[in-house]
Parts: structure tokens; C-alpha cells; sequence
């Protein structure tokens, strides 16, 4: 979610907000007022222009978690960009009016409001010259990829990696910053995917409707967004001492001899800094897709075309 407030005094003394809620399980979410969310010791008010960036249905990012914990009414969205506008006592490290992008906790209301009270660890600076577009692009797949390969996986320069969804929001990233690191990078996705994933950084392509699988031979780490059938066949792919790394929940599946690893992604400023820097400089590419107003967002949430890239969402104009 991308963040920009009109007035930046204002967000303590207004009662509601414009939110995206889920009001009742498996129901449509809606937009409507909702009380503003407390401040609370390290929190720092942050007043949104741009919000959650999905690349899945709208419960997709709690999907994995067991269903007791999705809380009704809530606020959805996760990641964000914006400018601070209050600081909680205890709060260091921040200033107000200066621009931030991140992620909220995953059990506390989300990002697709007006204002957010976000615990000032889940941010980091948003430097002038990154669009708050891109800032809000990048906390989850920037984030997730940077940990699956380099704090999960312990990518070293010369391995060969097996990216699943090359040329999706996380996998886009995971090429690029795999072949920033050293790696040689298979990436997969669909025929439609192939220039894609490429021009990411893809030293080659699997079509996994139509090529092979296996004939790409043994790799270090495989890096998975699928799972299914897909993650099982790759795994037998996988050298000795290698890592499957998965995003999509608890797996079964295991190397003949590796490891395995599935985490949820969690924040952390100084790894926010190292991806911010690289989309700056150039070094790092954000795979945005559609960008909509929090107007449009029910519309938005609920398209059925297939998304390519992130979406985002506009929340001020």
C-alpha cells in the first residue's frame, strides 16, 4: 500500500475511516467507515495514498493460517507506502512527515485505509526518488524472496536456482535478485510467461504446460510459489546438500538428501533498505501490474482475468 496524507495533523482526531473490510467470512468484502485503529507504544501513524499490493483473492495472504484466526469485521492489506503522520510513545528511529513502506503484522487490521497504525519495526524509509507505487510493491514479494534465498536458502554465487513463477510478483524478484548474487536462474511459469521471466533475468525458461521439467537437470535451490504436483517433481531435481525453499505452506516433500524450508515472510528494515536501494539504482526491477482506486477496489479484489504482476491500490488521490 502506498501512503500520502493531505493534512498531516489530522489522523488523531478523526473517529472513522475509509476501509476495506471483510465483514463476514466468505462474504464480499466492503468499503466502508470503520473506527480508526488505536496508536500504541512503537506504533506510528501512517495517512495512506496507495495500498495493498495482491497478486492472489483477497484472503490469499492469511490463506496458510489456520481459518479460527481470520477475524471478522477486519481491515485486509498488508504492505503500504505513505508518509507518517504520529508517532506512538517509545517510537524511535522515524519522524513524522517522512516517507516509509512496509508491512503490517499479520494479525492486526491491514492497509487498505485511509490511515494505518503500524509498528514503526515493520518500516523503513522510502527514499524521494522511489515512486510510492513501487514502494508498495515491494514489501511481501521483495521480502520473500530475499529470505527464502539468501536467509533460508544460503544462496552462494555459481549455484543454480529453480524459480517457480519467474515472471510473477515474487518470482520476478527471486530471478533477479538470484542472478544479482551470482546464480544461474531456470526460471518456469507458463508459454505466455516466457519473454517475461527472461527479461527478468532468466537465463532460461521451462514451459510447465508443454517442456520438460526434468531435463533441466540437478540445481542447488528450488525456489517454489506452486506446490502441488509441481513442487514434488522438482524436488527430485534437487543435488545433494541442496534446499527446496517454499512459500506456500507446510510440505511433506523432501529432498532425496537436503533440506526443506517453508516460512512465512517476516519484516525486517534492514533487509526492506537492501531492496529499496537496489529498486533505486536500477538494480531491481518491481512487477506492477494493474493500479485501481480504493473506489474500485471491490471490483479490483474480485476481477477473475489473471493478474500479471501486483496489483495496487490507490487509497488518497
Amino acid at each position: 500500500m502506498i501512503v500520502r496524507i493531505k493534512n498531516s495533523h489530522s489522523a488523531l482526531d478523526q473517529e472513522v475511516v475509509r476501509a476495506f473490510l471483510n465483514v463476514m467470512r466468505g462474504h464480499v468484502p466492503l468499503l466502508k467507515k470503520s473506527p480508526t485503529m488505536p496508536i500504541q507504544p512503537s506504533d506510528v501513524w501512517v495517512g495512506m495514498a496507495w495500498d495493498w499490493a495482491l497478486t492472489s483473492p483477497f484472503l490469499a495472504e492469511i490463506s496458510h493460517l489456520n481459518p479460527v484466526f481470520i477475524r471478522t469485521p477486519s481491515i485486509l492489506g498488508h504492505e503500504l507506502a505513505g508518509v507518517i503522520t504520529a508517532l506512538g510513545y517509545g517510537t524511535t528511529g522515524l519522524s513524522i512527515g517522512q516517507r516509509v513502506f512496509g508491512l503490517t503484522d499479520w494479525f492486526r487490521d491491514g492497509t487498505l485505509a485511509e490511515y494505518v497504525a503500524v509498528e514503526s519495526r515493520n518500516l523503513a524509509p522510502l527514499p524521494g526518488n522511489v515512486d510510492f507505487t513501487v514502494g508498495a510493491s515491494l514489501p511481501i514479494s521483495g521480502l520473500t524472496a530475499w529470505q527464502g534465498l539468501f536467509q533460508h536458502g544460503r544462496l552462494q554465487a555459481g549455484q543454480t536456482v529453480l524459480a517457480h513463477g519467474a515472471a510473477g510478483a515474487v518470482g520476478s524478484i527471486v530471478t533477479q535478485l538470484a542472478r544479482e548474487a551470482g546464480a544461474y536462474v531456470i526460471g518456469t511459469g507458463r508459454a505466455a510467461d516466457r519473454q517475461r521471466a527472461l527479461d527478468f533475468g532468466a537465463n532460461e525458461f521451462v514451459d510447465l504446460e508443454n517442456d520438460t521439467l526434468e531435463d533441466v537437470g540437478g540445481v542447488d535451490l528450488l525456489f517454489d510459489v506452486i506446490g502441488g504436483d509441481v513442487q514434488g517433481r522438482s524436488a527430485a531435481l534437487i543435488r545433494a546438500g541442496g534446499t527446496l525453499v517454499t512459500a506456500v505452506g507446510p510440505t511433506d516433500i523432501r529432498p532425496a538428501d537436503g533440506l526443506a524450508v517453508d516460512f512465512v515472510v517476516e519484516a525486517d528494515r534492514a533487509q526492506l533498505s537492501e531492496i529499496v536501494s537496489r529498486a533505486r539504482d536500477g538494480r531491481l526491477r518491481t512487477n506492477i501490474g494493474k493500479v485501481s482506486s480504493l473506489g474500485n477496489a471491490v471490483a479490483t479484489f474480485n476481477s477473475t482475468e489473471r493478474r500479471a504482476g501486483k496489483t495496487v491500490i490507490r487509497v488518497l488521490p
